[in-house]
């Protein structure tokens, strides 16, 4: 998935937001191509909101 689904898909987050999640160890696992573009794969994603369903 590229940021702007992921950012899509939680309802209108901030690039900011997703970024700083990342900065502190709280955003999804992600991988980046060799053109510097962040990736996550949909199953990590998933696996990342049921962790947060789960916490809450």
């Amino acid at each position: 998935m590229t940021v702007p689904q992921i950012l899509e898909e939680l309802g209108g987050v901030s690039r900011r937001t997703f970024y700083r999640w990342r900065e502190l160890g709280a955003g999804p696992d992600a991988f980046k191509l060799p053109n510097g573009e962040l990736r996550v794969w949909r199953s990590d994603f998933l696996t990342w909101l049921r962790q947060l369903e789960d916490a809450a």
